[in-house]
């Protein structure tokens, strides 16, 4: 009885040690695919929730910090594993040509979609004032 319980125990120690240094190789081929496409000009996701876009980082010294652009202006630096992913694009949407586009028959209405009651406004031509009225009427009507 108690051979197999030796026995038991060290298949589940070699299971355990098998098991650890395959999730080593693996966290290790990861973390060299993220630091061969973390490159200037890439846009990243860090461990905050912030995203932003790689202005300077250095592959071979972890210990430097990396300048990351997260708002045209607003460089800052962050330690260099705080930059957990790189933030793939997503496919752009294909662009219709005029043979994709349908044209509606004299006969039939076309509804035009729901419009909303003030047209977006475009924040970099507001003005501070303009601003905060419009955020006093939005708080205004809730």
């Amino acid at each position: 009885m108690e051979i197999v319980l030796f026995g038991l125990l060290a298949v589940l120690l070699v299971f355990m040690f098998v098991n650890t240094r395959k999730r080593q190789k693996q966290m290790k081929a990861e973390q060299e695919e993220k630091a061969t496409k973390t490159v200037p000009g890439v846009k990243v996701l860090m461990q905050g929730g912030l995203y932003g876009t790689i202005v300077a980082y250095d592959a071979d010294d972890l210990d430097s910090p990396a300048l990351v652009e997260i708002a045209p202006g607003t460089i800052i630096e962050v330690h260099s594993q705080a930059i957990l992913r790189i933030v793939e694009p997503k496919d752009a949407v294909p662009e219709t040509t005029d043979a994709d586009v349908v044209v509606a028959d004299a006969d039939e209405v076309v509804e035009e979609p729901n419009t909303p009651l003030e047209p977006p406004v475009d924040p970099a031509l507001e003005t501070p004032e303009e601003t905060r009225a419009r955020l006093d009427r939005d708080s205004d009507d809730k």
